[in-house]
């Protein structure tokens, strides 16, 4: 805490000013800890579970040697986890569940096996703290509903790829079968995403669970005898509401870096579809060009800009579509970059050079991935490769163009 020096010849005869800055001062920490329950200092001095786990694994050897850089290309570690036995993998996802849960190479199944791992431990940890005195009632409280979503993502059938508990969290979950699938959907959320807003009740569509099973029920509808796989991905920092976090690409630009590893390290050649709504269509433009050839297609859905002033600019052979509500707020957001506040061109207009697709029934900025929407049902026919179903919202050349040969590609 900063001290204050009261010695007579700083504060002249009146030391009010002084001291009223030091109560001040004071003030503030009070109310930080009766709002937080002391979670905040402690968060400072706590090392985050996933960081200790890395460094633990960093340390750490099987049957007498290193274990590899918990960084180094998911392909290398890929090698080195088909090198060990299952006793041995096993072995590795009890001793470090939060390193080997988001290491981009470990086999799916063992991630998921040690995320759940994660999931049991981090669940204790908040269940202990729903009862610890030195919190205040409202930091019980967020300790009880952490928990409960972590009860909830430890149930039967559900496949975690990624699980942070640090600050607000962050977590992505697979619907189908990911090592199998001849598809691959990535839905890339926008603001105010992470543990406990992962999935809702109320509105469940405006939500990462409930946008990528929708989605992939409307994948399996379309092409029945494809294997579809469909990631709800929220293992990013979004921002907090529509401040300047948002109006800004600094959570974006770190976005699109854990994107871009996501994607190299999914298994198989399957082709990958990217669908991202609203703030998630600022991450998913500045990762395009990085992103391997295996990325197919961007669908930006609510979009307030992709960080280029057209297409071309997002340097990618992926192919880029966009759709909007009529009832959207988000159209009246200023469509530029200045400064770095605003994220540039409307991906809708025709300078752009976007294929435009019809959102007919999406109702507003959350309703895009709705059942029996013809937003949905467009952003299912990309995501299973069926591009000549897609209805476009303008009978124009530019959304239509090769999309036979595209299909012809999708199949192939």
């Amino acid at each position: 805490m900063t001290s204050f020096d009261t010695s007579p010849h700083l504060l002249g005869t009146s030391p009010q000013p002084n001291v009223r800055r030091a109560l001040l001062a004071l003030t503030v920490v009070f109310v930080m800890l009766a709002t937080g329950g002391w979670t905040a200092l402690r968060q400072q001095r706590a090392t985050p579970a996933l960081q200790a786990s890395v460094a633990d694994w960093e340390d750490g050897r099987i049957a007498g040697r290193r274990l590899p850089d918990p960084q180094a290309a998911p392909a290398r570690l890929a090698r080195f986890f088909a090198s060990l036995t299952d006793a041995q993998r096993a072995s590795l996802a009890r001793r470090y569940p939060l390193a080997v849960g988001n290491m981009n190479g470990a086999p799916v199944q063992l991630r998921y096996r040690a995320n759940r791992l994660a999931l049991h431990q981090a669940r204790e940890v908040e269940r202990r703290r729903m009862h610890d005195g030195r919190l205040s009632p409202a930091g019980q409280h967020e300790a009880g509903r952490r928990m409960h979503r972590y009860g909830s993502l430890l149930r039967a059938g559900r496949n975690i790829l990624a699980f942070d508990p640090a600050g607000p969290g962050r977590v992505a979950e697979v619907f189908g079968d990911l090592d199998h699938a001849e598809r691959v959907s990535v839905v890339v959320p926008g603001v105010d995403t992470d543990l406990l807003t992962f999935q809702r009740t109320h509105r469940s569509h405006a939500a990462p669970v409930g946008m990528a099973k929708a989605l992939h029920d409307a994948e399996r509808a379309a092409a029945p005898g494809t294997p579809t796989a469909v990631i709800a991905w929220a293992d990013y920092t979004t921002p907090n509401g529509v401040g300047m976090d948002a109006a800004t690409a600094t959570l974006a630009a770190r976005g699109s870096v854990r994107l871009n590893a996501l994607v190299r390290a999914l298994p198989g050649q399957a082709p990958v579809s990217l669908f991202c709504h609203s703030y998630g269509s600022v991450v998913c433009g500045i990762a395009a060009e990085s992103l391997p050839g295996r990325v197919a297609d961007i669908a930006v859905a609510g979009s307030p800009g992709m960080r280029a002033e057209n297409a071309s600019e997002l340097r990618t052979s992926a192919r880029i579509w966009a759709m909007r509500d009529a009832d959207d707020w988000i159209q009246d957001v200023p469509y530029l970059e200045l400064g770095g506040l605003g994220h540039g061109a409307d991906p809708m207009s025709a300078a752009f050079g976007a294929r435009v697709l019809s959102a007919e029934g999406a109702e507003g900025h959350s309703g895009y991935f709705v059942p029996g929407t013809e937003s949905l049902a467009n952003l299912a026919h990309i995501g299973v490769g069926a591009y000549r179903s897609v209805d476009c919202a303008r009978e124009d050349e530019a959304c239509r163009a090769g999309l036979s040969a595209a299909a012809t590609a999708g199949r192939a």
